[in-house]
This record gives C-alpha cells, sequence and structure tokens, in this order.
C-alpha cells in the first residue's frame, strides 16, 4: 500500500532535518541549505538512505510480484 502524499512530505521533512542536525555547518539555516543542495546532485546523507531504503524494498517486494491486487 502507498503511503498518502501529506505522509510522504511529513517523513521526507522529518529524515532531511535529521540529518541536517548532524551537518558540520554554524547554523541551522546553512546546515538545510547544504543538505538540500547535496541532496539535489544525489550525494547528501538523505538521499543515500532514500536509495537504499529503495532498494531493500524492491528487495522485500520481489517475493510479492506475482500478485496482482
Amino acid at each position: 500500500m502507498e503511503v498518502r502524499l501529506k505522509e510522504k512530505m511529513a517523513l521526507g521533512d522529518q529524515v532531511m532535518i535529521n540529518y541536517a542536525r548532524k551537518r558540520g555547518e554554524k547554523t541551522m539555516m546553512d546546515r538545510l541549505a547544504g543538505e538540500i543542495i547535496a541532496g539535489a546532485k544525489g550525494e547528501g546523507a538523505c538521499s543515500k538512505r532514500r536509495k537504499t531504503i529503495l532498494t531493500e524494498w524492491a528487495e522485500a517486494n520481489k517475493a510479492f510480484s506475482h500478485f496482482r491486487f
């Protein structure tokens, strides 16, 4: 079952804020900006987590691919 759009956005915001807090910049504004820019390039911690989660979910869902819902 797919997650609703509001829940997706809230979860994504929470993950991005958590990874931004772990960055080394001085202010939170700089940390969030750095994480957003790194995510746009595909090299931030948040985007790396997203890639690993998607591959894990894809592997887990292979077993159920023959079912039609």
